[in-house]
């Protein structure tokens, strides 16, 4: 059962998503509620599915590269064998770092991250190399404009 949100419950998913360390006391404080109260709407906010978890944000630039590329893979034809194998094959790649399945153009877009154009080379080798892929296109970030971790709520 999942129940409507009200403004704690949105002053909740806007602290923890901007900070997943903040303590509970101070979180307490921040919503204008006791602590056993906000202590029980995250732990009900996050059983039904609104908080899916904490995790810490790395940078990519220091530890796989600065340059992001988007790649949009057209597939020989779209039979659930042929997805499900590029799928597999794009999920073990470390440079991969989302990957989209589409409607229009592009069967998949794909946000890969490298240091340099000889390992993004290297990654559309890899990529031209998966049974299926009959097309790629790819385009370079020229910078990050807006980078959400989390929806504006």
């Amino acid at each position: 059962m999942t129940t409507e949100l009200d403004k704690y419950d949105m002053k909740i998913l806007r602290a923890v998503a901007n900070d997943g360390r903040v303590s509970w006391r101070s979180l307490a404080d921040d919503i204008g509620l006791s602590l056993t109260p906000t202590l029980r709407r995250v732990r009900r906010l996050e059983e039904e599915g609104y908080i899916e978890g904490y995790s810490a944000h790395l940078d990519e630039k220091r530890l796989v590269g600065a340059m992001s590329a988007f790649v949009s893979v057209t597939l020989e034809r779209q039979v659930e064998e042929i997805l499900l194998h590029f799928e597999e094959k794009v999920s073990v790649m470390p440079e991969v770092m989302s990957c989209f399945l589409m409607s229009g153009g592009a069967d998949y877009n794909l946000r890969v991250v490298v240091r340099d154009l000889d390992q993004f080379q290297q990654i559309l080798a890899k990529l031209t190399r998966i049974q299926g892929v009959a097309h790629i296109q790819s385009s370079f970030a020229l910078k990050s404009v807006i980078r959400r971790r989390a929806p504006m709520i």
